[in-house]
């Protein structure tokens, strides 16, 4: 009886969490049935709230992973808290930053003066909500994060083009997007590698790691203040209050520099009862760790709660004003859908892209993560000032193959290095070797510098050959990130806005010939 009751609580478990995703599917049925009296078109109302509701939860599933994911893998935030934080901000973000208006084409990649009628514009909307959702949800199934904001354009795109034809589609507007498919994780994964090494430059390769955390960690805290405060005021209440960059870039040095000061003396206490080693240094960044989780997730529910809740949102304009609109108005009732679709999204279904994220690319600890989270917030900052189109997914996720590949380009050097040494003392006494390698793994990162280099003239006869190098090279090469995952997921970005678009083309068509 144990063995069955093992054996069958995966699909318990599972049968669960699709029966609450149907309640809230009914709750949204229920509720919207009981306010369309009286309005033509009100049963593809209801039907487009439903796929609207589903997907939020698919949006929830996969995308939100990219916020709490490095926080949960660098064991920052334990998987119930982050969904916790997570939902909680995602909600506050959609809701109380989420704005009043939507547009109906998102972004602008079909020209909606070629749509013919409304009831045509309606099943064009309605078939793209459907196969973004559709995508999303097998992407989460397979386990790869993708971008919702391409799922969806793809979507657009697709049926668009089965509606009006290949003219209709804004082709540089597409060019632009598909760009995003490297600018996205190319700057994201620099950022992200850059900070890091940065961090490993001035504290973790230092002798007395305390000291030098206690200057520079209180000063990588203010820039993440500044980033995330600016990043907030340019992205996350933008539909509240519109701010250029100098105002927003003002406002977050302003918040940088009060934090700088609060939290100086916390980290020097905090530093002085750690022990003087990375897993010491790492427990610094905890805190910071959370507050970006937190950001982040507010910024994410007040930007891409459009993308479940736009197309429901055109569609709600279409039937009650009988025409298409570029630009519509987002209902409270529109705005809670998404909100609790998200939230629920991420706790029923999330958990398997969070611990993708943050542990089955590359192993992260916090200052892995932290350097993630920073370029998530630097990187969009840049962007949005170069006119640069990016995807939050993207960003997150080409951050974590960046520190990874950091890390083993770091590890096969020094590895090479020992090698090296080894090398030029060849004849040498072991315990001589074994003490010169005892003071080079001490020194700092310049004096082992000097060392090699003092050690390279004193042996200029052992000097590796280009020949020799190269199998060094190859021998000590250590994979850190899991090069199946980087493919599933190089694979799963290139096909969203095809797959997607394909999807919504032939939805499209069912559409037209049930409603026709």
């Amino acid at each position: 009886m144990n063995k069955l009751e093992k054996a069958t609580a995966s699909g318990r478990s599972d049968v669960m969490r699709i029966g609450y995703a149907l309640l809230f599917m009914v709750g949204i049925i229920l509720y919207i049935g009981t306010h369309i009296e009286g309005i033509d078109g009100g049963f593809i109302l209801v039907v487009a709230a439903v796929v609207g509701g589903y997907m939020a939860m698919n949006i929830g599933a996969n995308d939100v992973a990219n916020n709490v994911g490095p926080a949960v893998g660098s064991k920052a935030l334990t998987l119930t808290g982050a969904i916790i934080i997570a939902a909680i901000f995602e909600a506050a973000g959609a809701i109380v930053a989420g704005g009043d208006v939507v547009s109906t084409i998102s972004k602008g990649i079909i020209n909606p003066e070629a749509i013919g009628d409304a009831d045509t514009f309606i099943w064009l909307m309605l078939a793209a909500l459907l196969a973004g959702a559709l995508w999303l949800n097998l992407a989460t199934y397979v386990g790869a994060p993708v971008s919702t904001t391409h799922s969806i354009v793809g979507g657009v795109l697709g049926a668009g083009i089965a509606a009006g034809g290949f003219g209709i589609a804004n082709w540089d507007k597409m060019g632009a997007i598909a760009a995003s498919w490297v600018i996205s994780p190319v700057l994201g994964g620099l950022i992200a590698a850059g900070f890091l090494y940065l961090i490993k430059r001035t504290i973790t390769y230092k002798q007395d790691m305390r000291s030098a955390a206690k200057k520079m960690v209180p000063v990588l805290i203010m820039i993440m203040a500044w980033a995330f405060s600016t990043y907030l005021a340019l992205k996350g209440v933008k539909k509240i209050i519109k701010l250029d960059f100098v105002s927003a870039a003002l406002i977050g040095l302003a918040i940088a520099i009060a934090t700088y000061f609060i939290v100086k003396a916390a980290v020097g206490r905090s530093a002085d009862r750690l022990d003087n080693d990375k897993a010491g240094v790492n427990k610094l960044f905890t805190i910071p760790l959370i507050f970006a989780a937190a950001l982040l997730s507010f910024a994410h529910g007040a930007n891409d709660v459009a993308n479940a809740v736009g197309p429901l949102a055109a569609i709600n304009d279409a039937i009650l004003n009988h025409g298409v609109s570029t630009k519509a108005s987002i209902p409270l009732w529109v705005m809670v859908i998404g909100a609790l679709g998200i939230s629920l999204g991420l706790a029923l279904f999330g958990p398997k892209l969070i611990k993708t994220v943050g542990s089955e690319i590359t192993e992260l600890d916090q200052t892995r993560a932290f350097s993630i989270a920073m370029a998530a917030a630097i990187t969009v900052i840049i962007a949005s000032q170069l006119g640069l189109p990016v995807s939050s997914t993207h960003i997150a996720v080409g951050g974590v193959f960046g520190v990874g590949f950091l890390r083993e380009y770091l590890k096969s050097s020094h590895a090479r290095m020992m090698e090296e040494i080894k090398s030029h003392h060849q004849g040498a006494d072991q315990e001589e070797v074994e003490q010169f390698l005892a003071s080079f793994e001490n020194a700092t990162i310049e004096e082992k510098g000097a060392m090699l280099k003092q050690l390279k003239k004193k042996t200029a006869s052992a000097e590796l050959s280009k020949k020799e190098r190269k199998q060094l090279k190859k021998a000590y090469k250590q994979e850190l990130v899991k090069r199946s995952a980087v493919y599933k997921i190089a694979a799963a970005w290139i096909i969203t806005v095809p797959a997607s678009g394909t999807l919504a083309a032939i939805l499209f068509f069912v559409i037209r010939g049930v409603m026709v």
